[in-house]
């Protein structure tokens, strides 16, 4: 059977770290695709610099035309916080057969006991722990898949902190990701 990535998160904005993590376990897992979802509201964080829509986008500019990545725009299309557990069950239902793979940042591993049931997520998805700079992998009561992946220290907030100081984001983000966030002026102080 062919398993399918999921790779949720606010991308506020999308960056190279979240593109390297994605193409490496792409091809680490041999997953068919890797479909990015941005979360129209994350329940665990509070708010966002750009809208759901302006979030969508810049994820859609960043993976124009690269092999086995998509938008998956199912959060977007619902209303209120997106559960990770409510995408599943929707995708299964979408989707009858096709497996399933939920990549997860340590650092959000971390809070996966807190997530709305947390017990019901490895029965839907296959669970890919990646580690990121400063975070250590935690110790779970579910299996996980770990994978290695480079580690970039690139943050989506140390990108919104630049925007808004007036400092260059090139080769922190793709190219047409920055002209973007140029032209719309978002996360700038003076939007």
């Amino acid at each position: 059977m062919t398993m399918i990535g999921l790779f949720g998160g606010s991308f506020d904005p999308i960056h190279h770290g979240h593109l390297v993590v994605a193409r490496t376990v792409l091809e680490r897992l041999d997953l068919a695709q890797i479909r990015f979802m941005p979360a129209r509201s994350q329940p665990l964080k509070s708010g966002h610099g750009a809208s759901p829509e302006q979030r969508a986008r810049l994820v859609s500019l960043a993976i124009a035309g690269a092999p086995g990545f998509a938008l998956e725009p199912l959060e977007l299309d619902r209303p209120g916080p997106s559960y990770t557990v409510e995408t599943l069950r929707e995708l299964h239902r979408r989707e009858p057969g096709q497996g399933f793979a939920l990549l997860i940042g340590a650092d959000a591993a971390a809070e996966l006991p807190r997530w709305r049931e947390a017990d019901r997520l490895p029965e839907l998805a296959r669970l890919v722990v990646f580690a990121r700079p400063g975070a250590a992998v935690p110790t779970l009561p579910w299996p996980i898949h770990m994978v290695a992946v480079p580690a970039i220290d690139i943050s989506a907030t140390e990108i919104r902190r630049r925007v808004g100081a007036g400092l260059p984001i090139r080769y922190w983000v793709p190219d047409p990701v920055e002209e973007a966030i140029r032209v719309e002026r978002l996360y700038s102080s003076d939007a």
